[in-house]
């Protein structure tokens, strides 16, 4: 049986028959291609008069107006068949080209349109990505135009909240620190110091004061022991003997 989609432009339809399909061959593709219910099958064309006629397809190059030849045969999936128009017998002009896949009639464009099917993809993609933009524009007369994106929103949402940065410090705090630091350099300078990166660091030499000889020690330590066994002197002199009244 042969199915049709009817529509206004012949480039969104197609025809087949399940019927021929087992059977096309290079040599009754073209009484396939001329069945009634084909919609791309012009009944006025020079093939009709030559069926009628039961001619050999030769007699169409002795005939002028529109006819239909097989241009391209590649058994047993794809058949090419073009419309022409025969003016004499060198002399055609193509009007349309048609291909038979698996049994199945499709009209293949032509350049204009492929072009104009292009461009108009082209223009709606760009028309489809200036209303998705235009969608999350906004607008306040004392703020002015900002974007506003849903997937933003969603994103803070699910964002852990960052901790503040602390707030670096003033310069006299660094000022401050750098002078404890050189201080307690001075009063404990390091032990061992590295040259460069990497190597060994070498041992510093720290210069002690020298002892105090052994005498001296022992006779300051002398000195405090005797002055310790002298008495005291009194803090406050003995209240003065008063005469005794009779």
């Amino acid at each position: 049986m042969a199915s049709v989609d009817f529509r206004d432009n012949l480039l969104g339809i197609s025809w087949v028959d399940s019927g021929w399909v087992p059977i096309l061959n290079p040599g009754n593709v073209l009484d396939y291609f001329s069945e009634r219910s084909n919609p791309f099958y012009d009944r006025t064309c020079n093939n009709e008069v030559v069926k009628m006629q039961r001619l050999t397809l030769e007699h169409l190059n002795q005939m002028v107006g529109v006819e239909y030849i097989l241009l391209h045969a590649q058994e047993p999936i794809l058949y090419i068949i073009r419309k022409q128009q025969r003016q004499s017998q060198t002399q055609v002009i193509p009007l349309a080209d048609y291909y038979i896949i698996a049994g199945v009639v499709y009209q293949a464009p032509d350049l204009g349109t492929v072009i104009s099917s292009r461009a108009l993809s082209a223009v709606h993609g760009i028309q489809s990505a200036f209303d998705e933009a235009m969608s999350y524009c906004r607008y306040h007369p004392s703020k002015g135009y900002w974007w506003h994106f849903k997937d933003h929103e969603e994103r803070e949402k699910v964002k852990p909240k960052s901790k503040k940065k602390e707030e670096p410090s003033s310069l006299f705090q660094r000022h401050r620190v750098d002078t404890l630091l050189l201080d307690l350099r001075s009063k404990f300078p390091p032990t061992f110091y590295q040259p460069k990166p990497g190597e060994k660091p070498i041992p510093v030499e720290v210069k002690k004061d020298p002892e105090p000889p052994t005498e001296t020690v022992k006779q300051e330590e002398r000195e405090p022991a005797t002055k310790s066994s002298a008495p005291a002197p009194p803090s406050k002199p003995p209240p003065e003997k008063r005469a005794r009244l009779q």
